[in-house]
């Protein structure tokens, strides 16, 4: 009876995992690590690969796909600025629990079209659902606004991108897709997922990291910072004191 009670359960949860039709992504990257120097001015990555089947695949609804670049999740607060006595001052502000510092989509299609709410729940892929904000202050009625604020100033940054469209797919097989990473990029793990579907439903998921990393006088200077706060303000302090002695100097030897 027991044995018949674990088989059954099984199956339930193999009916609850979305269907495959068949299909199953074989995906590849140009570069899987980005090394951060002094002269970095931001990288391309190329997404590429093509879907395997198992069974001829059904011609209708129309294979979609769905590739997003998420960096490293942090906590952000969000502060809204209000006019009091001719100054801006700050009046509110919410803690959103994880954001990722950069996110990317490209999609074959809009993502209306090729995720539906519920998968979009589920997978977290469109931008406000990668964003998780939990336990506003109850005197701030309206806490969604900083959500979008957070998104609406980011995406005005280049830092997170929506591009649909962009996923180009030949003959439902080949695909392929390029993710630009700002100069400005934080340390960190990016996770790279692609997902296919169908009728709004996914029927596979490949996931990859890539791995961004400051190398050489960029790492030094960072841990410098991080670990010897005090020495690297005092370094600072005599950089900064003797380029303005060096410019002092250049501007009296060019007058005189």
């Amino acid at each position: 009876m027991r044995r018949w009670l674990i088989l059954a359960l099984a199956a339930l949860c193999l009916l609850s995992l979305p269907a495959r039709a068949g299909e199953q992504v074989v995906a590849g990257l140009s570069q899987a690590r980005v090394a951060i120097t002094t002269d970095f001015a931001g990288s391309e990555i190329l997404v590429f690969g093509a879907v395997k089947r198992n069974a001829p695949y059904p011609e209708e609804p129309p294979l979609q796909v769905i590739v997003t670049v998420a960096g490293p999740l942090e906590p952000v607060t969000v502060r809204r600025k209000s006019r009091s006595f001719g100054i801006w001052v700050n009046t509110a502000s919410i803690e959103v629990d994880a954001a990722p510092g950069f996110y990317a989509i490209a999609a074959t299609a809009p993502l209306t079209d090729a995720l539906t709410f519920t998968e979009d729940l589920r997978y977290k892929v469109s931008v406000p659902q990668m964003i998780r904000a939990v336990g506003a202050p109850v005197d701030i009625p309206d806490a969604e606004a900083f959500v979008s604020a957070l998104i609406r100033i980011r995406d005005r940054n280049g830092h997170y991108v929506v591009k649909e469209g962009a996923v180009s797919l030949t003959e439902d097989t080949l695909f392929r897709t390029s993710i630009a990473l700002p100069a400005n990029l934080a340390e960190g793990d990016y996770t790279t997922r692609i997902f296919l579907t169908r009728g709004g439903r996914v029927i596979d998921v490949y996931q990859t990291k890539i791995n961004v990393t400051m190398v050489g006088l960029e790492r030094w200077a960072f841990n410098l910072a991080h670990e010897q706060p005090l020495i690297y303000g005092l370094l600072s302090l005599m950089i900064a004191a003797g380029a303005g002695w060096a410019a002092s100097a250049a501007f009296r030897y060019i007058r005189g």
